[in-house]
């Protein structure tokens, strides 16, 4: 049912170009997973859907490998973390996800720098929710959200890196965009690492474990805060210092960190405050933090970005992806048609990297 790797083998891929398969432009239909009401992986349907219409400035892609991230089970749960005045409204049935690469099949106009055969990556249309549409097997994605694949890197891997790695580097690197952040009043801006002491917890997932590699990239002292099992990969992408949470608690044992990126988050980030020097940084992925007047009384800085999709950003990365200075691991692989069993994984925990659904 799945393939796990620190680092699977690369796979041939095709480069000729690519149309729609001739059963799918006879019929106007491709397969898809949806879901027709919110629920557990159980609501998740490996369906037919009709293929996506073009508009300008968006390519149509054929997708081999499709990445996994929270906000796929977050829409796929209804948003039930969040008070009932934030959930999104969305029209069923709905196909999930935003994470692909592919190969172009089509080019509507307006589109430039894109031609069909060519291999792209990309995270689609967010932070809109539901209208990304990528557990499928066409895609249509505005250009500008699409880069092209970097060379020596597989379908599988290029998939898994979009969200994560444009989170790693919009709060770490270069924010990118000047849009109303609707989590703080002020935007986000990450600060120079260089000689930096800088924490990361939850290092072992998909933001976690490229955000050390970014950071260690960018000459920073990294200290990689996961479970005991991920400590071996985590030295090995660059961690200086590691600690295993089940073992001993950061915000007891590390002082004098310039910055704090705590990928976890939630209503316990706040005891990262213990581990920051005066005039740190702390920089929460996800909601929760409350210990606002404690940060302020220590000169802390809390700050939080809201990732956007963005093509420009996604090549700076791919380009690291290329050289091998950053590296994609993927935890598991399953079908497209056992994304159910994708979401069951994702539910169980403790993913070492990325999950991803293969099409082609």
């Amino acid at each position: 049912m799945t393939t796990t790797g620190k680092n699977p083998e690369q796979q041939p891929v095709p480069t000729q170009p690519q149309a729609p398969e001739q059963g799918a432009a006879t019929t106007g239909m491709m397969h898809a997973v949806r879901l027709h009401e919110f629920g557990g992986p159980e609501v998740l349907r490996y369906e037919q859907a009709p293929l996506p219409k073009l508009q300008p400035g968006e390519v149509l892609v054929r997708v081999h490998a499709i990445g996994l991230n929270p906000p796929d089970w977050y829409l796929r749960d209804g948003y039930k973390m969040l008070p009932a005045e934030w959930r999104p409204s969305v029209t069923m049935p709905l196909i999930l996800g935003t994470d692909v690469s592919g190969v172009i099949a089509a080019v509507a106009e307006g589109v430039q720098g894109f031609a069909v055969g060519e291999e792209v990556f990309g995270m689609i249309r967010f932070p809109s929710v539901g209208e990304s549409h990528a557990y499928a097997e066409y895609i249509a994605a505005p250009a500008t959200d699409l880069a092209h694949k970097p060379p020596g890197i597989d379908h599988v891997q290029a998939a898994a890196a979009p969200m994560s790695g444009l989170t790693a580097w919009q709060y770490l690197i270069e924010l990118g965009h000047t849009k109303p952040n609707p989590f703080q009043p002020t935007p986000h801006r990450p600060v120079p690492l260089q000689g930096k002491r800088v924490l990361v917890n939850g290092a072992g997932g998909g933001v976690g474990h490229l955000a050390v590699q970014l950071a260690k990239w960018q000459g920073a002292h990294v200290i990689a805060v996961a479970s005991g099992r991920h400590e071996a990969l985590l030295r090995e992408l660059g961690a200086d210092e590691f600690i295993d949470y089940a073992q001993t608690l950061p915000e007891d044992t590390v002082q004098n960190a310039d910055l704090v990126l705590d990928t976890l988050s939630g209503p316990t980030t706040g005891r990262f405050l213990r581990t920051l020097r005066r005039g740190g940084a702390l920089f929460p992925v996800f909601l929760g933090f409350a210990d606002t007047e404690l940060a302020a009384q220590q000169n802390i800085t809390v700050s939080m970005a809201q990732v956007r999709s963005s093509g420009p950003q996604l090549a700076e990365f791919g380009r690291l992806l290329a050289d091998r200075t950053v590296r994609i691991i993927i935890d598991s692989t399953f079908p497209l048609a056992q994304a159910r069993q994708a979401h069951e994984r994702a539910a169980r925990g403790h993913i070492q990297g990325k999950l991803v659904l293969t099409v082609f």
